[in-house]
């Protein structure tokens, strides 16, 4: 069995069972400890599993919220699609600042190759592409949080300094119709805020999967921003929320 159907073999194993012991997993593949060991380094530092003595078990089953790399292979299409529809509203020459999250993820993508703007961002995997930048990079440092690759802290909150953003671009973990958005972390709460007071413009982007999930602080009220932009007409009580809402 190649490497790659042994990662999705114990990827499926995980989505049925939420863990399973090392035993077990040298039984189903008939490999080697060695092989298996390789495996497991390489599917943790994607973050699609979580190891332990003698074991691994399914991110979900051990956080609340899903690792970047679950989040990233999920509703790919319907994130690609909030993006497509939002770049061309954004207007020559801005400056615009990209959060952290997959879906804005996607939205850095589409813009990064726009030599007219300048992008701000605390999102290490939009960072990471740096090579692939016509348009100008600001990056903001502070302390990398491993489950959305946000730059969050002092640090991030101290880099701000005198910066401002024609356009911000906030991703979240969870929307309620009533609270509004929310994260699973505190410390990224006061950078999303921060740039809703430092934007002229301010988007959530957020696919269907974000609608009634509960999360552990609530960011920003709908009042906050200016136009929402998802994959599929919300639920009625969002609609009435006031906020303009863009989707397919």
């Amino acid at each position: 069995m190649l490497a790659h159907a042994r990662h999705e073999k114990i990827i499926s194993l995980l989505e049925k069972h939420r863990k399973i012991d090392v035993q077990s997993l040298l039984n189903i593949l008939s490999v080697s400890p060695a092989t298996l060991r390789r495996d497991l380094a390489v599917l943790d530092r994607k973050d699609l599993i979580v190891r332990v003595h003698g074991g691994v078990f399914h991110p979900g089953a051990v956080t609340s919220e899903p690792s970047f790399g679950q989040k990233t292979a999920m509703s790919v299409r319907s994130k690609r699609l909030i993006a497509e529809a939002l770049a061309p509203t954004i207007p020559q020459r801005a400056t615009v600042f990209i959060d952290s999250g997959t879906t804005c993820l996607e939205a850095g993508r589409l813009l990064r190759g726009r030599e007219d703007l300048t992008i701000i961002t605390n999102s290490l995997p939009l960072i990471a592409t740096h090579e692939q930048f016509r348009a100008r990079l600001l990056v903001l440092g502070g302390e990398m949080r491993s489950v959305s690759g946000a730059l969050v802290g002092d640090l991030a909150l101290s880099a701000l300094g005198r910066l401002r953003a024609d356009v911000a671009l906030i991703g979240a973990s969870g929307l309620h119709f009533h609270d509004g958005a929310g994260t699973t972390e505190l410390l990224e709460t006061a950078v999303k805020r921060e740039w809703i007071s430092r934007s002229h413009r301010t988007v959530l982007l957020a696919d269907a999967s974000k609608w009634s999930r509960t999360t552990l602080v609530s960011f920003a009220g709908w009042e906050d921003f200016d136009e929402f932009y998802t994959d599929k007409k919300p639920p009625l009580p969002f609609r009435r929320s006031g906020l303009k809402i863009i989707y397919p």
